[in-house]
C-alpha cells in the first residue's frame, strides 16, 4: 500500500473547519426524524453554536410508508456567527428512504454529503418514490459525496441483545443515524442519552436499545473505513452575550410570554382553545403550567372557545384564545363582540397555508387581511406580529399589556414556521420585565360601565357582582354617557369613532420604527413583518457586504402602525416588501403612505430562503442602475 492509499483509508480522522452548516434529517413520518433532529439541536446548543431549526411535517397523520407526501424532515442551520434562518441549501442530508432522497435532493449543494440507509432502497420503496432505477447504482448521485450504509442491518445487530421484535428494533434506526451525525460534527451524546432515559423511563429496555443504537452509529463513524471526502466537521462556537440560555420554540415562547404577561398584570388567565394544526401545541404547553395563574379549557368548537375567553374577561380574568386561519374565521363574531363590549382579549393566530384546509402543516402569512379587517362592522383591533421564535415571548407579553390597558381585543400573528422552529434564548431576569398591574375599578360612587380613562379612552373594568357596580354589557350598541343600550344614530357614530380613536391612540404608546440593519436613508429598504425577518436580515447583511446601499426595516406593530413609519420609508428611493402571501401588507403600505413599493411574494408553504431575497435585491439594483 502506498502513502496515498494509506491516507485515503485514514481520511476519516481528518477534520474540516467550517463557519456554518445546514443538516437535514428526512425519512418516513414514522422514522423519528423530529426526535433525532431535536436531540441533535440540543447537543448543538450545548456545544455553543448559534442555530435555527425548521421541523417540516406531512399533513397526513400516518401517510403510507415510503410515500413522498409522507416525508417528515427536520432541518437545522448552525454556525459560529448569527443564525436567523434554518438555512438555504443543505450541506448534509440524512435520507432514510428513497422518498426522503427524491423530495430533498434538489436542495442539496453540489458536492454535498448524503447519508443514505441503503437497507430501505428496496424495489417497492423505489417504485413508491417513482424511481425507475436505483440512484445508488445508476450514477445519478455522482455529483455528491454519498455514504451508503445498510442502517437496517447495523441497527438490528446493535440492539440484538435486548430481545426486541424486528419492528421494535428497526424503530431505533433514527438513533443510529443520529449517532453517526453526532460523530460527524463532534457532538456530545450525553444529553441525548439523558433524554432517552427520561422519555422511556417506564420502558427501560426501549431506552437502553435506543442508547445502544446511538452509540453504535457513533462508533461506526469512528472505526469504519469511510469513502474519501467524509470527514469530521468542526464548527467553532458562536460568540454570544454571557447569560443563561436554552433552546425555545415559538410555541413555548408564546406560552411563557402569556404566563409572564399574566404575572406582570397580576391577573388570572383563562386560555380557551380548540385543537387545530399548527396552533394546538400552545394549549398543550399551557395545560402543563398550572402552577401559575393559568386555567385551560378545550372547548367543543372554535366559537365556544372565543366566547368562553370573552366570558372570562367579563368576569375579571384575562381571556385568551388561539387558532389558525380556518378557526380564526370562526372566531370573528366573538372578536367583534369583545370589541363592542370593550373587553380585553388576546387572540393568537398561528398562520398556515390556506385557503380552507389548505396546507395544515406548512407556513404562510396569508391571514394579514383577516387580522386587520376580518370582522363585521367597524371593529378595529390592535395587531402585532412576532418575527422570530424568541421574539414570541416579548410579543405575547406586549399583547397582554395592550389588551388590559386599552380594554380591547388584540390579534397576535405567528405562523407555522415560528411555532415549530427553535432558537437559543437568553433567559431574561424577572425583575427586568416591565410591570403593568391591572387594577379593577372599585369606586361604586356614580358608577357606570362607560366611565373612561381620558388618556387611553379605555372604559373601566369592573368585576360583575361587586357591590354597587352591578352592570350589563354586550354586543348591542351602548350609550356613550351611561352604558345603557342605545339605538340613537348620533350615539352610534360617536361610539364607532371612539373605538377607532382608542386603537389609533395606541400609536403613541408603542416604539418608533427603527432600521434593523443598515442606514436610516438610502437607495433601497427591504421592509418585512413576521417570520420573514431571518431571511431578510441575512440577505441585507450579505448585500451590504457586497457594497450595496440597502437597509432592513421590520414592522412589529401592524395596527396601528408606528407613527414615524411613513417618514422613515420616505428616506429611501425604492422599497421592496417580501411576504409569504400574494401581497397583503404591501397594499396597506401603499395606501397609507403612497409609496411605490414592490412585492416579493412566495406562496409555497415554505419560508423564504436567503438567496430568494438577495436575488430580489440584486434585481432591484439592476433596475435602479438602468434607470440612471
Amino acid at each position: 500500500m502506498d502513502l496515498g492509499e494509506e491516507k485515503l483509508n485514514e481520511h476519516h480522522l481528518d477534520e474540516k473547519e467550517v463557519v456554518d452548516v445546514v443538516v437535514r434529517f428526512a425519512g418516513d413520518s414514522g422514522d423519528g426524524m423530529q426526535l433525532a433532529g431535536t436531540n441533535f439541536t440540543q447537543a448543538t446548543a450545548l456545544y455553543g453554536n448559534d442555530l435555527s431549526t425548521f421541523p417540516d411535517f406531512p399533513a397526513e397523520i400516518r401517510a403510507p410508508v415510503g410515500a413522498t407526501f409522507g416525508v417528515s424532515a427536520f432541518q437545522i442551520y448552525f454556525g459560529a456567527e448569527d443564525v436567523t434562518t434554518a438555512g438555504d441549501s443543505i450541506d448534509v442530508l440524512v435520507a432514510m428512504n428513497p422518498a426522503a432522497l427524491v423530495t430533498n435532493l434538489t436542495n442539496l449543494i453540489d458536492g454535498g454529503l448524503i447519508i443514505i440507509d441503503s437497507g430501505a432502497f428496496t424495489l417497492k420503496n423505489l417504485a413508491k418514490a417513482k424511481y425507475e432505477s436505483n440512484p445508488l447504482e445508476d450514477g445519478s448521485l455522482d455529483g455528491f459525496r454519498v455514504l451508503s450504509i445498510d442502517i437496517h442491518k447495523q441497527v438490528l445487530a446493535a440492539v440484538e441483545p435486548f430481545g426486541l421484535s424486528h419492528k421494535e428494533a428497526l424503530r431505533c434506526k433514527n438513533m443510529w443515524a443520529l449517532g453517526l451525525v453526532m460523530w460527524l460534527f463532534d457532538r456530545d451524546r450525553s444529553s441525548t442519552t439523558k433524554n432517552l432515559k427520561t422519555k422511556f423511563a417506564n420502558k427501560p429496555t426501549i431506552a437502553d436499545s435506543n442508547i445502544a443504537a446511538l452509540n453504535a452509529g457513533h462508533a461506526y463513524g469512528e472505526t469504519a473505513e469511510l469513502p474519501a471526502g467524509i470527514h469530521v466537521y468542526k464548527v467553532p462556537k458562536a460568540k454570544v452575550a454571557p447569560g443563561t440560555y436554552r433552546n425555545i420554540t415559538g410555541t413555548q415562547a408564546l406560552a411563557w410570554g402569556l404566563i409572564a404577561g399574566s404575572e406582570l398584570a397580576d391577573i388570572d388567565l383563562l386560555f380557551a382553545s380548540y385543537p387545530i394544526t399548527p396552533a394546538s401545541n400552545l394549549l398543550h404547553e399551557l395545560a402543563t403550567r398550572k402552577e401559575f395563574r393559568v386555567n385551560t379549557f378545550q372547548a367543543e368548537d372554535e366559537i365556544a372557545a372565543v366566547c368562553a375567553a370573552v366570558g372570562a374577561s367579563f368576569a375579571g380574568s384575562l381571556g385568551i384564545t388561539s387558532s389558525a386561519g380556518p378557526g380564526i374565521a370562526l372566531k370573528a363574531e366573538g372578536m367583534a363582540l369583545a370589541a363592542a363590549a370593550e373587553l380585553p382579549l388576546v387572540v393568537v393566530n398561528t398562520q398556515r397555508g390556506g385557503p380552507s384546509t389548505g396546507l395544515p402543516t406548512k407556513t404562510e402569512q396569508s391571514d394579514f387581511n383577516m387580522a386587520m379587517y376580518g370582522r363585521h362592522g367597524d371593529a378595529p383591533i390592535p395587531v402585532i406580529a412576532a418575527s422570530t421564535s424568541v421574539e414570541c415571548f416579548d410579543v405575547a407579553m406586549e399583547a397582554v399589556r395592550l389588551a388590559v390597558k386599552y380594554m380591547t381585543p388584540v390579534m397576535l400573528l405567528s405562523d407555522g414556521y415560528l411555532a415549530n422552529a427553535a432558537e437559543p434564548w437568553k433567559i431574561p431576569q424577572a425583575d427586568s420585565l416591565p410591570s403593568f398591574t391591572v387594577t379593577h375599578y372599585d369606586d361604586p360612587a356614580d358608577f357606570n360601565p362607560s366611565i373612561r380613562n381620558e388618556e387611553t379612552l379605555a372604559r373601566v373594568w369592573a368585576k360583575p357582582g361587586t357591590p354597587g357596580m352591578e352592570h350589563r354589557i354586550g354586543g348591542i350598541e351602548r350609550s356613550y354617557d351611561t352604558g345603557n343600550i342605545s339605538y340613537d344614530p348620533t350615539n352610534h357614530q360617536k361610539m364607532t369613532e371612539l373605538r377607532r380613536a382608542k386603537v389609533d391612540g395606541i400609536a403613541k404608546d408603542i416604539p418608533l420604527q427603527e432600521v434593523c440593519y443598515g442606514n436610516d436613508r438610502g437607495k433601497l429598504a427591504v421592509v418585512g413583518w413576521g417570520s420573514t425577518f431571518g431571511a431578510i436580515h441575512q440577505a441585507v447583511k450579505r448585500a451590504v457586504a457586497e457594497g450595496l446601499d440597502v437597509s432592513h426595516i421590520h414592522v412589529r406593530y401592524l395596527s396601528p402602525l408606528p407613527r414615524n413609519l411613513g417618514e422613515l420609508l420616505s428616506n429611501f428611493e425604492a422599497i421592496i416588501i417580501p411576504e409569504m402571501n400574494t401581497g397583503q401588507f404591501i397594499k396597506l403600505i401603499r395606501s397609507e403612505f403612497l409609496v411605490d413599493a414592490e412585492g416579493v411574494n412566495k406562496i409555497a408553504g415554505q419560508p423564504f430562503k436567503i438567496g430568494e431575497i438577495l436575488s430580489a435585491i440584486h434585481k432591484k439594483f439592476k433596475e435602479i442602475r438602468e434607470e440612471v
